[in-house]
């Protein structure tokens, strides 16, 4: 009752695309349409997706016959799509099983049960590794069906493993069984205890609180205490009196600990949620007084790294990170007293030499914070680029020739470099960009080295190039400006730092005023000229490959002459190794 001619495939590989299953189940049956579930933001696919028929009978064929069947390498699981949320949660026919064995998978544990009726799904839980956790849920068509099974079964061998079978509790009613358990409790976990202390002595010491049922020290295979043991009470109120005064009291000398006994896994959810309450409250202590420092130096050590911020205020910390042979990772963290003294050693020591090398400085984020912040901006990026695609398309449709709105890109992937991680290059089509034949020299005129630019003919012809469509007169003058002076030496300082005073300084705030392929299309603009007065050759894939960089440190970089050239010396030591 209430299905209709959806059904639901889940545990999917994250490669599985709506063409793969179209292949798969429309040799069933017509597929009136498939839809793969993703993530809002990232566009993963979540697992699982929904393929609807045109008619009943080809679903129920799809269902009996493509159940488990192995997609991409993994086994699909498909049930009927249920599409009333209070059917799905009133839980009736869905019953639990567990102790399985390990070897039980989805399929055998549907092979198991489907002999008691018509199953809507069957799981078995599984860890983030894919192993079986022990224990799996059938859900039924009928109540009479799960009643059938629990009789059937529960108490039965299943791989030489004794399994219990049950209606399934909803953890709802789970935990409130364990709220009324554990305000009622009446059995004692006491540690500390004295290798001394008996039965006997255990049992005298609560004795003087109530009527007690039974007393136990914990002992080893060869008879010798473990240092804890139980004690369990007739009523709850002698528990918890036992409990509030005798826990800290000391016994043979030893202070005693005296609380209620828990099972093992909710020990464990207890410690589990503690540790992530102190987590939580460490990270919020560090918030914004926490700085992450890249770009060191191998030779630079904790000490070091503290003396090197100690001017801006109390350090109450300074680590740099080393692996497990004690080397350097290029890295570390400061930690100051104040949010103030963070933000002035950020604005102070950002691009600033310590040693050989200029360092990076930011407020350090926890690594799930780091990750989303990612894949939200590479789905904007690819969200941009496919709508500049269809704009494109649509105009070219419509007989506007392309060349009216220049698309251009920044250079071609490379491989990763010391550092450089390229991602697929966005398209900026108001950014000013020159062809490659029209920055390069004659074929054969130089040699793969640092002395390549100093060819004077090159670089009068590169001075009298005409602009791009859509490119300043302002921005072409100040390349055209900077690349006519840089006969002497590709690499001179003088001459970005020249460039730089001719444009605005640029901030992070004006910068987060523009929308995200804005931003990243005025750093474009900035970038491009310094880099052409340093590498007129390869200016368009070097910025290409700058503007994969954060944002703020993109703002370092033209705003500091000295760690550009240094971040341009690389990309060029990434292209010549490319080339080679």
């Amino acid at each position: 009752p209430g299905l209709s001619a959806s059904l639901y495939v889940g545990e999917l590989d994250p490669n599985v695309s709506e063409s793969v299953l179209f292949k798969l189940f429309n040799m069933i049956g017509p597929v009136s349409s498939i839809r793969v579930c993703r993530d809002a933001i990232t566009k993963k696919s979540l697992g699982y997706a929904y393929v609807n028929f045109h008619t009943m009978g080809d679903a129920e064929r799809a269902l009996e016959a493509l159940n488990y069947t192995a997609i991409l390498g993994r086994p699909c699981r498909i049930m009927w799509s249920q599409r009333d949320p209070a059917l799905r949660r009133t839980g009736n026919g869905n019953i639990f099983i567990k102790n399985l064995d390990p070897s039980i998978d989805n399929k055998a544990l549907h092979d198991t049960f489907s002999a008691f009726g018509n199953i809507l799904s069957c799981k078995i839980a599984q860890d983030h590794q894919g192993y079986s956790k022990g224990y799996g849920f059938v859900h039924y068509e009928t109540e009479e069906a799960a009643e059938d099974a629990i009789k059937n079964v529960n108490g039965m061998l299943l791989n030489d493993r004794k399994v219990f079978v049950g209606h399934h509790i909803s953890r709802k009613e789970r935990q409130s069984r364990l709220e009324e358990i554990r305000s009622n409790f009446t059995n004692l976990y006491i540690k500390n205890l004295s290798p001394e202390v008996d039965e006997e002595e255990l049992r005298s010491l609560f004795a003087s609180f109530g009527p007690i049922t039974s007393a136990v020290v914990t002992r080893d295979e060869e008879g010798r205490s473990r240092g804890f043991g139980f004690v369990n009470f007739e009523q709850h109120d002698d528990a918890a009196k036992a409990v509030d005064e005798l826990n800290a009291t000391l016994c043979h000398g030893q202070p005693l600990y005296v609380s209620r006994a828990q099972k093992k896994n909710e020990r464990e959810e207890e410690l589990r949620r503690q540790y992530e309450q102190a987590k939580m409250d460490k990270l919020n202590k560090y918030q914004g007084v926490n700085l992450y420092v890249k770009n060191l130096e191998e030779s630079i050590d904790d000490e070091q790294l503290r003396e090197a911020f100690a001017a801006f205020g109390h350090i109450t910390s300074a680590k740099v990170m080393h692996n497990n042979r004690g080397v350097s990772r290029g890295f570390g963290f400061v930690c100051f007293s104040s949010p103030e003294e963070a933000t002035q050693a950020i604005a102070e020591m950002n691009g600033r030499m310590l040693g050989s090398k200029p360092i990076y400085v930011a407020l350090a984020q926890r690594k799930d914070v780091r990750r989303s912040q990612l894949e939200a901006q590479m789905a904007n990026r690819r969200g941009y680029h496919q709508q500049q695609q269809q704009q494109q398309q649509s105009m070219m449709g419509m007989g506007h020739p392309s060349q009216h709105h220049p698309s251009m890109y920044y250079g071609a992937p490379m491989p990763p470099h010391r550092g450089f991680i390229p991602q697929p290059m966005m398209q900026h089509p108001r950014y000013p960009m020159m062809h490659p034949s029209h920055n390069r020299p004659p074929r054969g005129s130089r040699r793969y080295n640092n002395n390549y630019s100093n060819n004077n003919n090159y670089h009068q012809q590169n001075n009298s190039r005409p602009y791009n469509n859509g490119e300043s007169a302002d921005a072409s003058a100040a390349a055209a400006a900077a690349t006519a002076t840089t006969s002497a030496s590709p690499a001179n300082d003088t001459h970005t730092e020249g460039l730089e005073n001719q444009l605005e300084s640029l901030t992070l705030n004006d910068l987060n005023q523009l929308s995200p392929e804005d931003q990243k299309q005025s750093l474009g603009e900035r970038l491009y000229p310094l880099i052409n007065a340093q590498e007129p050759e390869y200016a368009g894939k070097i910025t290409g490959m700058l503007l994969e960089m954060d944002n703020a440190e993109l703002v370092s970089l033209i705003n500091n002459h000295h760690l550009l050239s240094s971040k341009i010396q690389e990309a060029m030591d990434a292209l010549k190794q490319h080339l080679a």
